[in-house]
């Protein structure tokens, strides 16, 4: 047979392995983001047990952003040269320490050090993992539009992170050594998403001189620096909505609320991050300025309500609010990201996104410490209420500043 004949037969198998590849990433990348808030749920037992006040797990939790924020920044980017599998594989067992240790005390030192390098992990995989899916999808389907990707991408990102608190909860509620048993589970999915990323196709190819290494660069000097900035204080505030509801909400649910459930605890986070995922995947054919106007105004709606079932110690009013929050902060995470693209010159894209999401993870380290300070001296309905406000305000500067800006 000819060459030109065998040909098209190796690139359809080409093809399926880069469509099945696709499918083992997006598990792995899956597995990852839902371990990372596997502890959400479990705080309450954590204080129960070990004396911990809200203000030590508001600082347990940023340990886990500063790791992210750290990871970002020296490894973030080395993937486009050394390999997708090469960064994630190290990524992944990262994490898989990270379980052992959570497996084998709950001391709090011990707890902090496993967040952090939860956090280191989770910034290796997050660009790595996005990244490599794009590649797979064009590599299985050459020319056909990005929204399988875009749709799994985000499913495998905001709908991990309420995965992990879900099925957390769910064991913690109904099995033995709930501060122990959630991480023996993941434990086992991150050695099944480490298979899963040795099997996927590799899709780059290094080059013979390696580049000089150097941290990722940060800058808000992309075209428009005030608009820069304007997105960037919209991902502030959508992450730190989503650093409420993983570090103060469980404890709040538990305590003024009066509902211990673990599983509860994880429901709420859930369908906080559920709503964000499906939201951002309904509104993909929005414009910008549309996107824009209905996440500020569905975070607002949120917020406020938030506080409203704070006040009222109403259940059924904070997660509502929660919901609408999660909905606000996945849309407008997703307009501010559409932003900084649009504005940014493709040589500079990757920096000008890597500052978006170093900013956004700020998000969850500011904001969740003031809270566990604030709530020291104050009731967490008063603290809560200065922490809408001080978003409000933010969102405001967001709406002044980006949508009369966004005409298409």
């Amino acid at each position: 047979m000819s060459q030109a004949a065998t040909l098209p037969r190796a690139t359809v198998r080409g093809s399926h392995r880069h469509g099945t590849g696709f499918w083992l990433i997006a598990f792995a990348f899956l597995t990852a983001m839902a371990f990372s808030t596997v502890p959400t749920p479990l705080y309450p037992l954590y204080m129960a047990r070990d004396g911990f006040s809200t203000f030590m797990v508001t600082v347990v939790f940023a340990a886990y952003a500063v790791g992210v924020v750290i990871s970002l920044i020296l490894a973030g980017h080395v993937s486009d040269w050394v390999g997708r599998r090469r960064v994630l594989v190290p990524a992944l067992l990262l994490e898989l320490l990270a379980a052992g240790l959570f497996i084998v005390s709950t001391d709090l030192t011990v707890l902090l050090i496993a967040r952090v390098i939860t956090g280191l992990g989770v910034g290796m995989i997050t660009a790595t993992a996005t990244a490599h899916l794009a590649e797979l999808h064009a590599a299985h389907r050459p020319g056909a539009p990005a929204q399988r990707f875009e749709m799994v991408s985000t499913a495998a990102n905001i709908g991990g992170l309420g995965f992990g608190p879900l099925i957390a909860g769910f064991l913690a509620q109904w099995v033995n050594a709930p501060l122990r048993t959630p991480y023996l589970v993941f434990a086992l999915l991150l050695l099944l998403a480490v298979a899963a990323v040795l099997i996927a196709p590799e899709t780059v190819k290094r080059p013979e001189v390696r580049p000089a290494y150097r941290p990722q660069r940060v800058s808000a000097d992309h075209g428009d620096p005030a608009g820069y900035i304007a997105a960037a204080a919209a991902a502030f505030v959508a992450f730190a909505v989503f650093g409420l509801f993983t570090s103060v909400a469980p404890g709040f649910v538990a305590g003024t609320l009066n509902q211990p459930s673990r599983a509860l605890a994880g429901v709420i986070v859930f369908v906080v991050f559920g709503a964000a995922a499906v939201a951002q995947i309904v509104t993909a054919r929005l414009s910008a300025r549309a996107k824009l106007t209905a996440g500020l105004l569905f975070e607002v709606a949120g917020l406020v309500v938030t506080v409203i079932g704070t006040h009222a110690e109403s259940l059924v009013a904070f997660v509502l609010g929660g919901v609408l929050a999660g909905i606000g902060a996945g849309v407008l995470f997703k307009a501010a990201i559409g932003a900084v693209v649009a504005m940014a010159a493709p040589a500079r894209r990757g920096e000008a996104l890597a500052g978006l999401f170093l900013i956004g993870y700020f998000g969850l380290i500011i904001p969740v410490l003031g809270m566990g300070l604030g709530v020291r001296s104050f009731d967490t309905a008063t603290v809560l209420t200065w922490f809408a406000a001080a978003l409000t305000v933010m969102l405001a500067t967001v709406a002044l500043r980006l949508v009369p800006s966004n005409r298409g």
